[in-house]
Order: C-alpha cells, then structure tokens, then sequence
C-alpha cells in the first residue's frame, strides 16, 4: 500500500518525475560521498541560513536546564550535523539494498514482535523523530514470514508529487504506508483476512487541538500536549504496544530494540501506555540529545490556550 492518496495533473507528474530522477540519481552515490553533501549542507543550515536555530536553542536551554550553556551549544551542533546526516541518509533510502541496509541499522528484540504474530496478535510499534525514523522502515527484514501485515502510518503532505515521492523509499523494505485517514480499515480489513497488523506509529509529534488525549511532563514542560490515539486503537484491537528504542553507534549505523510495554493494553489504566512511551522516549533522548527533532515546535500548544477554548458542557474544545 504504498500508493499516495493524490491522482497527480500533467505538471504533477512532470514534477514528480524531475524530483524522482534527482534524488535517485544521488542516492547511487556512495554514503561516504554523501555525507560530504551533508558537510556542505550543514554550513549553509546552521552557519549561513541559521534554520530554526532560536527555537532550538530555546527548546534545549527549557529541556536541559542542568546543563552549561557550553554544552547545549555541542549539542545544538551535533543536532544539526546529525539533521543533515538524516536528509542524506534518506536520500540513500531510494536505492540502497536491503544487504546494506541491515548493516546499518541492527535490530535487537524482533523476537518479542515475532511471538506476537506467531499467536496471531498484532503490534502497535511506538517510535519517535529519533535517529533516522526512515530507515525504521527496514523492520520487515527482521521478521519472518508473511502472514502478518507490516505497515506505518503517515499523514499525507499537502503537496501531490512530494507525496509520491516520499512513499517510494517508505515501502522499499517491504511496509505498507497507510494514511492516518485508512488506519481503522486497514487493521479491521487484516484482522478479517486473517493477518495480525504490526503497524509503526510515530506518536511524539504535536497534536491538533481536538486530537490532545492528555498532558504529560516531558523533558522538563509541564503540561506537555499529547497523542492518545496509538493507544486506544491498541485497546481497541488488543494490540501489543512495543517501544522502538534507538541509538547512533556512529556515522551511519544505528542499533535499535524493541522493547515490549504491555501485551495487553486493556487491562492498563487509561493513559497509562501513552505515559510510559513519554516516559521511555525522554530516556532515550537524555541518552543522546542531539538526535531527536529539536526543530519540531513540540510546545507551541499551552495548557492555559486550551482551557480557555474548552466547552464547560462537552470537556472538549471549541471551534
């Protein structure tokens, strides 16, 4: 299901095909190539365009108030080296083969996802824009046979050839990509079929107004918005909630674990499998802080802005 969601126009697909033939054509370099890309690209963002350095300035001194300032500084210019690093390595994405792909990004645990399809339960797969999330997309090299079905949700871009684009390298490892729109029909769709669904879900990102299912604290923010929806399908559909922890050993390679959270979410306090990915997330960012997407706007929703938007009667906000 990788097929976007869009039927492109004439100039579209004139579009699309410029776009595709660039970056195919510089995915068959060499990562070691590449990355000198990626050099070039980090003088021009983070020294002479200076892309969103405020705010990541602003989210590291909020997040790490412990630290010297000298060291949020290595940080930012690590996260910036490494954010260059990213767009490169998913450039690479377009063509790099699945021998290879393996060697730089190791998985420990699939057995913890294996067992589930095995029994015939499906998994919900918590990760956030941590290391190279693309590359997260090689998890069907892992497992063993094909009697489950192995997809990520996506949320579609506003722009139809970009899209198309951005879903070739996404199903290249063998996932299906399914709109957050689709998530409902293509689990029930499945269950009917009879194939567990191990669907990655990327659930660290800032939720709409009418879609905040709760309030953590979360690398020192108070009241920190977020997304509720991964678990209640999970205890819709019984799905085992496994974490995806991931780390950079170096340049290029990166080592992942799955980490089981509960196999039976239904029997979890509301709220409570949302708490723990936060919880494990943050972890994982204080291990390695400058991989995480520090130039995502996480915080811009307050607390303070929703209650006063929210109806008295309904508990939920108005619009």
């Amino acid at each position: 299901m990788a097929r976007s969601t869009y039927t492109l126009t004439f100039w579209q697909r004139i579009a699309y095909g410029l776009l595709f033939g660039i970056a195919y054509t510089l995915s068959l370099l060499p990562l070691r190539v590449l990355y000198l890309l990626s050099d070039f690209l980090y003088l021009l963002v983070f020294h002479l365009v200076g892309y969103r350095r405020k705010l990541v300035q602003r989210h590291l001194a909020d997040s790490f108030p412990e630290k010297e300032e000298a060291e949020r500084k290595d940080i930012e210019k690590a996260f910036y080296r490494w954010f260059c690093d990213y767009i490169v390595e998913t450039l690479k994405l377009f063509s790099m083969s699945p021998r290879q792909m393996r060697r730089r990004l190791v998985f420990r645990g699939a057995e913890v996802v294996q067992q589930c399809i095995d029994r015939g339960q499906g998994v919900a797969l918590y990760l956030g824009h941590y290391c190279n999330w693309e590359w997260v997309s090689s998890i069907p090299l892992w497992l063993r046979g094909n009697h489950y079905a192995g997809s990520q949700v996506y949320h579609v871009l506003e722009s139809p050839a970009m899209d198309k684009l951005l879903l070739y390298p996404r199903h290249r490892m063998g996932p299906d990509n399914v709109a957050v729109m689709d998530v409902l029909r293509y689990i029930v769709q499945n269950r009917n079929e009879g194939r567990p669904v191990v669907m990655g879900f990327i659930a660290d990102q800032v939720p709409f107004w009418n879609n905040i299912g709760g309030w953590l604290t979360f690398l020192n923010h108070e009241n920190t918005p977020v997304l509720a929806g991964t678990e209640r399908i999970a205890r819709r559909f019984d799905l085992a909630c496994v974490y995806i922890d991931i780390q950079r050993l170096r340049r290029g390679y990166y080592e992942a674990e799955f980490q089981l959270m509960t196999d039976c979410p239904k029997e979890q306090p509301d709220g409570a499998v949302t708490e723990e990915y936060f919880r494990r997330l943050e972890a994982t960012i204080r291990r390695q802080p400058p991989f995480w997407l520090w130039t995502h706007n996480r915080w811009k929703r307050t607390r303070e802005e929703f209650d006063r938007m929210v109806d008295p009667e309904t508990g939920k906000p108005k619009f």
